[in-house]
């Protein structure tokens, strides 16, 4: 075939799949990743999933499988199940199940034992776990079905069963909610993540689709993920900067995420966000320019008690009785303390690479540019002319002779 036909296709494919490669939701698609890395995206995952789910029904025969729930989340390795109770068979559970990940640096005593303290969690803002289970490998857990959704389908108009892609990629209209939901849905979800990191429990997994809607309520889902140290939605993101390198800051950040969605209806084109467009309201911005800015990205993310004290959310009642409890045993603590530091220094080593790579990648752009190759060629030029010169100087016999030579007489 014609080599000019067959280059022109290939810098084609290349602009398609750099294009693909941008958009944050494509970027982690199954298909997507399948093509790009085959080799370490081979195995199937459904199949995986359903052996595991089964080995776990021989112990716990009360449960049953009504359908998969195909690709209703984004992640490859995570599946889901609508399921229900035999004695109950009008109530529908979700078991969601998922193998380990990147960051996962508890022993596996450790693991099970905090994945099986799950249930025992009780907060207004945090959606309650009905069973977790743990193996070497994965963790099984069973929640409540919500008919309602998350505060992503709210915000999207879409279906809980639907697939990730077709939910989300490609929204048909796109409206952020109104200025008292984003008001009351952040101040709820800044209260559960101070609870959090008051209790020494890494989350860092915070986006639209990990929080659930029950009526006016927000509730947090998904904490086992760290416990998985599986990565986060937003990973590309915050490692971009290495200002954003503990937990606590990485949550921060995403909360800027999850306030931009709520309040355009959609995700930031990218980020850092050069100018917000009109809000409800400038206490939002305000939020929005501490978490998402340049100046914030480079300089740091603020606490979560800082963002609470912020007028956005200061002026919020929260109604709720409910005391929060999680006891966690002193030694499961330091356990989780020794894994989150071992989590952030996988970022910070991750950040510093890409830092690396991102000065090299600009000295190479910067010298092989015309312009610098024009300057170079200049500076060559006039190297050469002052060498010239240079050697006349130290050689003036050997010039002056070889002149008065021509006119010597014989």
């Amino acid at each position: 075939m014609d080599r000019e036909f067959i280059a022109e296709r290939q810098k084609g494919l290349q602009n398609y799949l750099n294009v693909i490669t941008t958009n944050h939701i494509l970027s982690n698609c199954e298909l997507v990743k399948k093509f790009l890395d085959p080799n370490n995206y081979s195995a199937n995952y459904t199949e995986i999933a359903l052996q595991q789910v089964s080995m776990f029904f021989r112990s716990e025969p009360k449960w049953e499988v009504v359908e998969p729930l195909k690709d209703i989340g984004w992640r490859i390795r995570k599946k889901y199940f609508l399921m229900k109770i035999k004695n109950q068979p009008k109530e529908r559970l979700v078991l969601s199940w998922a193998d380990l990940g990147p960051d996962k640096y508890l022993s596996d005593k450790d693991f099970q034992c905090l994945i099986k303290l799950l249930p025992s969690c009780l907060h207004p803002y945090i959606y309650r776990v009905t069973f977790a289970t743990a193996n070497e490998s994965s963790a099984l857990l069973i929640r409540m079905f919500n008919e309602k959704g998350t505060l992503k389908d709210l915000i999207y108009k879409a279906k809980p069963k639907d697939p990730f892609l077709k939910k989300y990629c490609n929204p048909k209209k796109i409206q952020g909610l109104e200025l008292q939901q984003i008001k009351t849905y952040g101040r709820q979800i800044l209260e559960v993540l101070k609870f959090l990191h008051d209790k020494g429990f890494p989350y860092g997994h915070l986006h639209a689709s990990n929080v659930m809607l029950d009526g006016d309520t927000c509730r947090l889902l998904d904490l086992e993920n760290s416990l998985l140290g599986l990565p986060s939605f937003y990973r590309s993101y915050f490692s971009q900067f290495r200002k954003i390198n503990t937990l606590e800051s990485v949550d921060v950040h995403c909360f800027g995420h999850l306030l931009y969605e709520m309040t355009y209806g959609r995700p930031p084109d990218s980020v850092p966000v050069d100018s917000f467009p009109p809000a409800p309201s400038m206490a939002v911005v305000a939020v929005l320019e501490s978490t998402l800015s340049c100046e914030a990205c480079k300089n740091g993310m603020p606490t979560v008690s800082r963002l609470l004290q912020m007028p956005l959310f200061s002026d919020v009642l929260l109604t709720t009785s409910e005391k929060p409890q999680f006891k966690i045993p002193t030694k499961l603590k330091e356990a989780l303390r020794i894994a989150k530091e071992c989590t952030e220094k996988r970022l910070m080593e991750e950040q510093k690479q890409i830092h690396q790579h991102r000065r090299l990648t600009r000295a190479q752009s910067h010298h092989g540019s015309e312009e610098e190759r024009k300057k170079r060629k200049i500076l060559a030029r006039k190297k050469s002319k002052r060498s010239a010169v240079e050697n006349s100087d130290e050689h003036p016999a050997k010039y002056s002779n070889s002149n008065n030579s021509e006119h010597a007489p014989f």
